[in-house]
């Protein structure tokens, strides 16, 4: 695989290099959750380099929200703001996906008035900030699905190229995936075809808009974590399982979300085969696998890419050097200075903030 040449998806959408933005949130939006100037720009600098751009994570409800700041995608009035987003990706000519969420039992509590945190169980998080979260009863699982079924629609209507269903990082759609976080009795809890269910209607929901709104073209991932360090919690044969179903639907690339591309398990650190390689064997070329974790030199590039995945998606590197795939292709290492000029305002702070916890990057003032 050539990363640097167009990579063309099963549908005939074609992406000019096999690089994306990886998800990564800004708690840049506007105080009324609508895209700001500042993450306008961020997203425009870097649409002129990378194929494909995801967006922050986009709250899908009002109690799918798990941060300050956070854009929302929750309803027709932040249809302008979308707009916006799209335009602003589409102006440098990368593809413009929107990374759909729901925070669940993460949500950062007390951010507004009669906060409703909500969860597929009352099981707290692992977390020192997280509060005990409100059960969903069946119905309103039903209605969190909708809630993600009509974020994608809004997508497909204001012109986005697609939509990632954003089910790792222990938010909602893992939540339900979790023995830890899932102990529910009803058709979304038990055994592990239950708790896959979730995240299949979700899946099988926006498949079926996409059908009903005539958009062959538009395109839909799915992000998920491997593991979770919880006792009980999600172990990597759970999730071989899990993306087993997923590559045996219609859908146009799996993301992988990892610390580095090339790890092995957290969960068994006897287990020395990595995660990627386990995971293309049960893909078995059904579908393309996106990896992200600690791709910052042109050499871990071709490491990622013969490794056998068929896009990569760049974080941190992009994040200090919006030109990162160009200087991979020159030979030349990508800037590792973070820039006021090149981040939100609260994005470069919150960076500054983990200080010394960002090996290998700086920041301008410095």
């Amino acid at each position: 695989m050539n990363p640097y040449k167009p990579y063309k998806f099963k549908n005939g959408v074609i992406m000019r290099n096999h690089f994306a933005l990886a998800p990564m949130t800004t708690y840049s939006s506007n105080d009324d959750l609508t895209l700001s100037e500042e993450e306008e720009n961020y997203y425009y600098l870097r649409s002129k380099n990378l194929g494909m751009i995801i967006t922050a994570a986009a709250a899908v409800s009002k109690n799918a929200q798990a941060f300050d700041h956070q854009i929302s995608v929750r309803d027709e009035r932040y249809s302008d703001s979308m707009k916006r987003l799209r335009k602003a990706i589409k102006k440098g000519g990368a593809l413009s996906v929107l990374q759909i969420h729901h925070g669940g039992r993460m949500n950062v509590p007390d951010m507004y008035p009669n906060q409703d945190i909500v969860a597929p169980s009352s099981v707290k998080a692992n977390r020192d900030y997280a509060a005990t979260p409100r059960a969903l009863k069946t119905s309103e699982v039903y209605d969190a699905i909708d809630d993600f079924i009509n974020a994608a629609k809004l997508a497909m209507k204001v012109g986005f190229d697609g939509v990632e269903i954003h089910g790792a990082n222990t938010y909602l759609l893992q939540q339900f995936f979790s023995p830890h976080s899932n102990q529910r009795d009803d058709e979304f809890g038990g055994n592990l075809q239950k708790r896959m269910l979730f995240a299949k209607l979700i899946v099988e929901g926006i498949l079926h808009a996409k059908k009903e709104a005539n958009k062959p073209n538009f395109l839909v991932g799915y992000r998920f974590s491997p593991e979770e360090l919880e006792d009980p919690g999600i172990a990597i044969d759970d999730t071989l399982e899990l993306v087993d179903v997923l590559a045996d639907y219609p859908l146009d690339y799996l993301h992988v979300s990892l610390g580095k591309y090339n790890q092995t398990s957290s969960r068994n650190k006897n287990d020395k085969e990595k995660i990627a390689t386990k995971l293309l064997r049960v893909i078995n070329q059904r579908i393309p696998l996106m990896g992200v974790g600690g791709i910052t030199t042109k050499e871990e590039v071709e490491d990622a890419s013969n490794l056998g995945y068929d896009l990569l998606s760049l974080g941190m590197v992009a994040l200090a050097d919006p030109d990162v795939v160009l200087k991979f292709q020159l030979k030349e290492r990508p800037s590792n200075v973070f820039s006021r000029k090149l981040l939100p305002r609260p994005l470069f702070e919150r960076l500054h903030r983990y200080g010394s916890r960002l090996e290998g990057y700086h920041f301008e003032d410095e």
